[in-house]
């Protein structure tokens, strides 16, 4: 029996549709390491192509058919390649894939030693038109301490947790935690999972020895960032959870 398939038909409306697809897909995914090779997640990926006029509607099933059939491989190497079969298979001109998802890194307390994982939200954003392009997304918690609030008190100073989002594009292999590792050493002072109390100490006396507005904040990281010549792009936001405001910092820096 044939059955009749609706979203070939034609559409008279004569108006493209930029982005059509699937959305908040779960699926496992491998990823480099730095230290241990590999690393298994479970990604939020979405994906969309470009839907021209003359198409009523687009093959739904055939971007889970595309991932099915990358199960186990779905990894920065294989971006491109899946990009391809989604241009290929739904007849598009543009394709657009989104990969979110946790990454995690043991990090050592800094008194105490002890080890615990640290997550960090990631992800991987490529789009193929013309050409291909592809973003890497880090975004990592800090602390910031404000400057002016240690100036002018007899004690203490507001800090407040902090969240870095860096987006960089690149020409060779960037790591996730070269991008960690630059933001949390240009904050007043990292977060770890896990402190007793002599890293509590430590923590508290580093942030207080290197306040930093949300402006200085995002300045060095552009300055480190500028250092690396694998990187031609980037973006930079600096979001503090100001801790006495009712109301968050915010600055943001992009290469042009």
């Amino acid at each position: 029996m044939s059955l009749k398939d609706v979203q070939s038909q034609r559409d008279f409306r004569n108006i493209n549709i930029n982005k059509v697809g699937v959305k908040g897909v779960k699926y496992p995914i491998t990823l480099l390491d730095k230290k241990n090779g590999l690393q298994h997640t479970i990604a939020d990926i979405n994906m969309y192509v470009l839907l021209p006029s003359k198409f009523k509607g687009t093959h739904m099933s055939r971007f889970i058919e595309i991932i099915n059939e990358n199960k186990n491989e779905i990894n920065i190497k294989k971006i491109h390649h899946i990009l391809s079969q989604m241009k290929t298979k739904l007849n598009a001109q543009k394709a657009y894939l989104e990969i979110n998802f946790d990454y995690f890194i043991e990090k050592q307390a800094p008194v105490s030693k002890i080890k615990s994982l640290m997550s960090y939200t990631c992800g991987l954003y490529a789009f193929s038109g013309d050409a291909d392009e592809l973003t890497l997304f880090v975004k990592v918690p800090v602390t910031s301490l404000c400057p002016c609030s240690k100036e002018i008190s007899d004690y203490g100073a507001h800090n407040q947790r902090a969240f870095v989002s860096v987006y960089v594009k690149f020409t060779d292999m960037v790591w996730i935690e070269d991008i960690i590792s630059i933001v949390e050493a240009n904050a007043s002072s990292d977060i770890y999972c896990l402190l007793k109390r002599p890293d509590e100490k430590f923590v508290t006396e580093k942030a207080y020895n290197n306040p930093m507005f949300v402006e200085d904040i995002a300045r060095n990281i552009v300055k480190d960032l500028k250092l690396d010549k694998r990187i031609y792009w980037y973006k930079v936001e600096v979001e503090s959870l100001e801790s006495i405001h009712n109301h968050n910092a915010y600055a943001c820096i992009e290469k042009n």
